[in-house]
Protein backbone atom coordinates (compact mmCIF):
# COMPACT_ATOMS: atom_id res chain seq x y z
CA UNK A 1 0.00 0.00 0.00
CA UNK A 2 1.36 3.00 -1.00
CA UNK A 3 1.79 6.31 0.68
CA UNK A 4 -1.06 8.26 -0.77
CA UNK A 5 -3.24 4.80 0.04
CA UNK A 6 -2.36 5.14 3.49
CA UNK A 7 -3.42 8.26 3.86
CA UNK A 8 -7.09 8.12 2.56
CA UNK A 9 -7.37 5.41 4.58
CA UNK A 10 -6.12 7.04 7.85
CA UNK A 11 -8.57 9.68 7.12
CA UNK A 12 -11.70 8.01 6.30
CA UNK A 13 -10.62 6.57 9.60
CA UNK A 14 -10.13 9.54 11.06
CA UNK A 15 -14.09 10.91 9.60
CA UNK A 16 -15.56 7.67 10.38
CA UNK A 17 -14.08 8.23 13.96
CA UNK A 18 -15.60 11.42 14.52
CA UNK A 19 -19.08 10.25 13.41
CA UNK A 20 -19.28 7.86 15.95
CA UNK A 21 -18.19 10.75 18.81
CA UNK A 22 -20.80 12.50 17.53
CA UNK A 23 -23.43 10.07 17.50
CA UNK A 24 -22.16 9.34 21.48
CA UNK A 25 -22.43 13.22 21.99
CA UNK A 26 -26.24 13.17 20.75
CA UNK A 27 -27.19 10.10 22.48
CA UNK A 28 -25.77 11.30 26.29
CA UNK A 29 -27.87 14.91 25.01
CA UNK A 30 -31.19 12.77 24.76
CA UNK A 31 -30.59 9.96 27.76
CA UNK A 32 -34.04 9.70 28.61
CA UNK A 33 -34.52 8.52 24.76
CA UNK A 34 -31.61 6.72 24.75
CA UNK A 35 -32.53 4.72 27.45
CA UNK A 36 -36.26 4.23 26.36
CA UNK A 37 -34.52 2.81 22.84
CA UNK A 38 -32.53 0.26 25.07
CA UNK A 39 -35.54 -0.80 27.10
CA UNK A 40 -37.52 -1.55 23.84
CA UNK A 41 -34.95 -3.41 22.12
CA UNK A 42 -34.65 -5.71 25.58
CA UNK A 43 -38.66 -6.05 25.74
CA UNK A 44 -38.41 -7.07 22.08
CA UNK A 45 -35.83 -9.33 22.90
CA UNK A 46 -37.14 -11.16 25.62
CA UNK A 47 -40.84 -11.33 23.74
CA UNK A 48 -39.05 -13.13 20.99
CA UNK A 49 -37.00 -16.10 23.29
CA UNK A 50 -40.44 -16.62 25.35
CA UNK A 51 -42.48 -17.11 22.06
CA UNK A 52 -39.99 -19.94 20.76
CA UNK A 53 -39.27 -21.48 24.28
CA UNK A 54 -43.14 -21.57 24.15
CA UNK A 55 -42.85 -23.25 20.84
CA UNK A 56 -39.82 -25.80 21.66
CA UNK A 57 -41.94 -27.14 24.96
CA UNK A 58 -44.33 -28.81 22.67
CA UNK A 59 -41.71 -29.95 19.82
CA UNK A 60 -38.24 -31.33 19.96
CA UNK A 61 -37.54 -29.70 16.72
CA UNK A 62 -38.71 -27.27 14.31
CA UNK A 63 -37.44 -28.91 11.06
CA UNK A 64 -34.21 -30.18 11.43
CA UNK A 65 -33.21 -27.43 14.50
CA UNK A 66 -33.38 -28.64 18.00
CA UNK A 67 -33.92 -25.66 20.60
CA UNK A 68 -30.13 -24.48 20.96
CA UNK A 69 -29.57 -24.58 17.11
CA UNK A 70 -32.57 -22.50 16.85
CA UNK A 71 -31.68 -19.77 19.52
CA UNK A 72 -28.17 -19.64 17.79
CA UNK A 73 -29.84 -18.86 14.77
CA UNK A 74 -32.09 -16.44 15.89
CA UNK A 75 -29.07 -14.76 17.66
CA UNK A 76 -27.15 -14.80 14.24
CA UNK A 77 -30.25 -13.06 12.69
CA UNK A 78 -30.36 -10.49 15.58
CA UNK A 79 -26.95 -9.61 15.31
CA UNK A 80 -26.97 -9.05 11.25
CA UNK A 81 -29.93 -6.80 12.06
CA UNK A 82 -28.43 -4.91 14.80
CA UNK A 83 -25.26 -3.65 13.00
CA UNK A 84 -27.68 -3.03 9.76
CA UNK A 85 -30.07 -0.74 11.93
CA UNK A 86 -27.15 0.42 13.88
CA UNK A 87 -24.64 1.80 11.27
CA UNK A 88 -26.53 2.17 8.21
CA UNK A 89 -30.21 2.50 8.18
CA UNK A 90 -30.59 5.97 9.98
CA UNK A 91 -28.68 7.11 6.68
CA UNK A 92 -30.35 5.27 4.31
CA UNK A 93 -33.74 6.32 5.51
CA UNK A 94 -32.32 10.05 5.90
CA UNK A 95 -31.58 10.30 1.87
CA UNK A 96 -34.75 11.36 0.93
CA UNK A 97 -34.66 13.84 3.37
CA UNK A 98 -31.62 15.14 1.99
CA UNK A 99 -32.82 15.50 -1.38
CA UNK A 100 -36.13 16.80 -0.48
CA UNK A 101 -34.74 19.55 1.42
CA UNK A 102 -31.19 20.48 -0.83
CA UNK A 103 -28.78 19.15 2.05
CA UNK A 104 -27.20 16.37 -0.38
CA UNK A 105 -26.17 19.87 -2.21
CA UNK A 106 -23.58 20.61 0.91
CA UNK A 107 -22.57 17.03 0.38
CA UNK A 108 -21.49 16.71 -3.20
CA UNK A 109 -19.36 19.15 -2.69
CA UNK A 110 -17.24 17.75 0.60
CA UNK A 111 -13.96 16.37 -0.71
CA UNK A 112 -15.20 12.67 0.28
CA UNK A 113 -16.76 9.98 -0.89
CA UNK A 114 -20.13 10.66 -1.40
CA UNK A 115 -21.66 6.98 -0.51
CA UNK A 116 -19.11 6.93 2.37
CA UNK A 117 -20.53 10.27 3.68
CA UNK A 118 -24.31 9.50 3.21
CA UNK A 119 -23.85 5.70 4.10
CA UNK A 120 -22.35 6.52 7.91
CA UNK A 121 -22.41 10.35 9.00
CA UNK A 122 -25.41 8.93 11.47
CA UNK A 123 -25.54 6.05 14.17
CA UNK A 124 -28.26 4.34 16.50
CA UNK A 125 -26.12 3.86 19.18
CA UNK A 126 -29.11 2.18 20.87
CA UNK A 127 -28.60 -1.17 19.16
CA UNK A 128 -25.38 -1.99 20.22
CA UNK A 129 -28.13 -3.21 23.05
CA UNK A 130 -29.35 -5.85 20.50
CA UNK A 131 -26.02 -7.12 19.42
CA UNK A 132 -24.70 -7.22 23.27
CA UNK A 133 -28.07 -9.68 23.51
CA UNK A 134 -27.57 -11.56 20.72
CA UNK A 135 -24.04 -12.10 21.36
CA UNK A 136 -24.81 -13.51 24.80
CA UNK A 137 -28.00 -15.85 23.42
CA UNK A 138 -25.25 -16.67 20.92
CA UNK A 139 -22.67 -17.65 23.53
CA UNK A 140 -25.83 -19.86 25.83
CA UNK A 141 -26.65 -21.60 23.03
CA UNK A 142 -23.52 -23.04 21.52
CA UNK A 143 -23.16 -24.10 25.51
CA UNK A 144 -26.39 -25.77 25.03
CA UNK A 145 -24.97 -27.52 22.03
CA UNK A 146 -22.11 -28.62 23.94
CA UNK A 147 -19.90 -29.62 20.81
CA UNK A 148 -16.34 -28.12 20.21
CA UNK A 149 -16.72 -25.08 18.01
CA UNK A 150 -13.21 -25.52 15.84
CA UNK A 151 -11.25 -21.63 15.25
CA UNK A 152 -12.37 -22.28 11.31
CA UNK A 153 -15.52 -22.59 12.66
CA UNK A 154 -15.66 -18.96 14.40
CA UNK A 155 -13.61 -17.23 11.55
CA UNK A 156 -16.38 -18.57 9.14
CA UNK A 157 -18.84 -17.61 10.91
CA UNK A 158 -17.39 -13.96 11.57
CA UNK A 159 -17.01 -13.98 8.17
CA UNK A 160 -20.42 -15.29 6.63
CA UNK A 161 -22.23 -12.78 8.69
CA UNK A 162 -20.28 -9.65 7.09
CA UNK A 163 -21.57 -11.18 3.86
CA UNK A 164 -24.81 -10.95 5.30
CA UNK A 165 -24.44 -7.43 6.96
CA UNK A 166 -22.77 -6.58 3.26
CA UNK A 167 -25.52 -8.44 1.17
CA UNK A 168 -28.71 -6.27 3.56
CA UNK A 169 -26.41 -3.05 3.21
CA UNK A 170 -26.49 -3.21 -0.38
CA UNK A 171 -30.32 -3.96 -0.87
CA UNK A 172 -30.81 -0.73 1.63
CA UNK A 173 -28.52 1.52 -0.85
CA UNK A 174 -29.98 0.75 -3.57
CA UNK A 175 -33.54 1.38 -2.25
CA UNK A 176 -32.37 4.42 -0.84
CA UNK A 177 -30.84 5.48 -4.21
CA UNK A 178 -34.29 5.39 -6.23
CA UNK A 179 -35.26 8.68 -3.72
CA UNK A 180 -33.48 10.46 -6.40
CA UNK A 181 -36.21 9.84 -8.77
CA UNK A 182 -39.09 9.44 -6.18
CA UNK A 183 -37.93 12.51 -4.17
CA UNK A 184 -40.00 10.94 -1.17
CA UNK A 185 -39.20 7.26 -0.37
CA UNK A 186 -40.84 6.47 3.04
CA UNK A 187 -41.37 3.02 2.26
CA UNK A 188 -37.51 2.38 3.30
CA UNK A 189 -38.48 0.82 6.94
CA UNK A 190 -41.50 -1.35 5.56
CA UNK A 191 -39.74 -2.70 2.47
CA UNK A 192 -37.06 -3.72 5.18
CA UNK A 193 -39.37 -5.26 7.53
CA UNK A 194 -41.07 -7.46 4.96
CA UNK A 195 -37.88 -8.48 3.54
CA UNK A 196 -35.76 -9.33 6.64
CA UNK A 197 -39.44 -11.52 7.70
CA UNK A 198 -38.22 -14.08 5.27
CA UNK A 199 -34.72 -14.02 6.95
CA UNK A 200 -36.08 -14.70 10.24
CA UNK A 201 -36.35 -18.09 9.78
CA UNK A 202 -34.08 -21.39 8.42
CA UNK A 203 -34.25 -21.61 4.95
CA UNK A 204 -35.15 -25.32 5.51
CA UNK A 205 -38.33 -23.81 7.30
CA UNK A 206 -39.50 -23.07 3.45
CA UNK A 207 -39.92 -26.95 2.49
CA UNK A 208 -43.06 -28.03 1.47
CA UNK A 209 -45.17 -30.04 3.85
CA UNK A 210 -47.95 -31.41 1.54
CA UNK A 211 -48.27 -32.08 -2.20
CA UNK A 212 -50.72 -28.78 -3.00
CA UNK A 213 -48.03 -26.37 -1.22
CA UNK A 214 -44.91 -27.84 -2.47
CA UNK A 215 -44.57 -26.15 -5.58
CA UNK A 216 -45.55 -22.90 -3.83
CA UNK A 217 -42.76 -23.48 -1.46
CA UNK A 218 -40.49 -24.64 -3.86
CA UNK A 219 -41.18 -21.38 -5.71
CA UNK A 220 -40.72 -19.10 -2.44
CA UNK A 221 -37.27 -21.09 -1.42
CA UNK A 222 -35.48 -20.98 -4.75
CA UNK A 223 -36.54 -17.15 -5.40
CA UNK A 224 -35.45 -16.12 -1.91
CA UNK A 225 -32.35 -18.54 -2.33
CA UNK A 226 -30.49 -18.35 -5.89
CA UNK A 227 -32.40 -15.07 -7.57
CA UNK A 228 -31.92 -12.54 -4.18
CA UNK A 229 -30.48 -15.32 -1.54
CA UNK A 230 -32.06 -13.77 1.73
CA UNK A 231 -32.13 -16.83 2.68
CA UNK A 232 -29.17 -17.74 3.14
CA UNK A 233 -27.44 -14.43 4.81
CA UNK A 234 -28.64 -15.61 8.29
CA UNK A 235 -28.82 -19.57 7.81
CA UNK A 236 -25.24 -19.92 6.14
CA UNK A 237 -23.13 -18.55 9.65
CA UNK A 238 -25.63 -20.04 11.59
CA UNK A 239 -25.30 -23.21 10.25
CA UNK A 240 -21.81 -23.10 10.29
CA UNK A 241 -21.63 -22.22 13.99
CA UNK A 242 -24.48 -24.51 15.40
CA UNK A 243 -24.24 -27.60 13.11
CA UNK A 244 -20.58 -27.26 11.19
CA UNK A 245 -20.64 -26.62 7.24
CA UNK A 246 -20.64 -29.85 5.13
CA UNK A 247 -21.60 -28.37 1.83
CA UNK A 248 -20.26 -25.36 0.43
CA UNK A 249 -22.41 -24.14 -2.72
CA UNK A 250 -25.15 -22.24 -0.75
CA UNK A 251 -22.07 -19.95 1.06
CA UNK A 252 -20.45 -19.78 -2.75
CA UNK A 253 -24.11 -18.68 -3.52
CA UNK A 254 -24.28 -15.72 -1.03
CA UNK A 255 -20.45 -14.74 -1.14
CA UNK A 256 -21.22 -14.23 -4.47
CA UNK A 257 -24.55 -12.53 -4.45
CA UNK A 258 -23.20 -10.03 -1.74
CA UNK A 259 -20.34 -8.97 -3.92
CA UNK A 260 -22.39 -8.73 -6.79
CA UNK A 261 -25.07 -6.58 -4.52
CA UNK A 262 -22.17 -4.42 -3.56
CA UNK A 263 -21.06 -3.36 -6.52
CA UNK A 264 -24.86 -2.88 -8.64
CA UNK A 265 -25.49 -0.83 -5.83
CA UNK A 266 -22.43 1.26 -6.20
CA UNK A 267 -23.26 2.00 -9.49
CA UNK A 268 -26.89 2.70 -9.40
CA UNK A 269 -25.95 4.82 -6.76
CA UNK A 270 -23.61 6.79 -8.68
CA UNK A 271 -25.76 6.42 -11.66
CA UNK A 272 -29.07 7.96 -9.51
CA UNK A 273 -26.31 10.88 -8.11
CA UNK A 274 -25.36 12.15 -12.12
CA UNK A 275 -29.91 12.57 -12.52
CA UNK A 276 -29.73 14.49 -9.24
CA UNK A 277 -31.07 18.01 -9.88
CA UNK A 278 -29.37 20.68 -6.90
CA UNK A 279 -32.12 22.82 -5.15
CA UNK A 280 -30.79 25.87 -7.12
CA UNK A 281 -30.46 24.29 -10.54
Amino acid sequence: MDSSAKSAQANYTRVWTTFLRNALVREMMFRGNFLINVITRAFWFVAQITLFEIVYRNVDTINDWTRPQYFAFMATGMLINSIIEALFMPNCANFSEMIRTGNLDFVLVKPIDTQFLISCEKMELAMINQSLLALGLLTYSLIQIGEPISAMQVVAYLGFVVVGVAFFYSLMIAMASTSIWLTRNQGLYDFWFYITVFARYPRSIYNGVDAQRLEFCEILQGTFTFAVPILLVVTVPARVIAKGLTEWHYPMIGLVSSTVGLVLSRMLFQWSLRSYRSSGS
